[in-house]
């Protein structure tokens, strides 16, 4: 089982996407983790890009919305297919940097 889920809604962020799971990939292995992405009606190549990712990381998983339901509707379609001990929600604009989660979890279990 993956031991931490990460889901990250997503709504017009195709130059964030990269960015944020090469951020991830240097804070953990692959097989670490795995990354839920929800692409909620983005109108760009946000969903390109993901379907990228998706075909080249066995621990990228890709939602994709027909239209804008909202940040909330993502987290919950992320909630549902997460399988890991941890669950995390942040957002593809690093305003949350994934070198903290760690500290985060070493919070939890002390």
């Amino acid at each position: 089982m993956t031991e931490l889920s990460l889901i990250v809604p997503c709504y017009n962020e195709a130059q964030n996407v990269d960015v944020f799971y090469d951020r991830c990939l240097q804070v953990f292995e692959p097989a670490e983790f795995e990354v839920i992405f929800v692409n909620d009606g983005s109108k760009d190549d946000t969903y390109k890009k993901l379907q990228h990712l998706h075909e080249e990381y066995s621990n990228v998983l890709v939602v994709n919305f027909s239209r804008n339901f909202g940040k909330e509707a993502a987290l919950y379609a992320g909630l549902e297919r997460a399988k890991g001990d941890y669950v995390i929600t942040m957002d593809v604009d690093l305003q949350d940097p994934p070198y903290l989660i760690p500290k985060m979890i070493r919070c939890i279990e002390e």
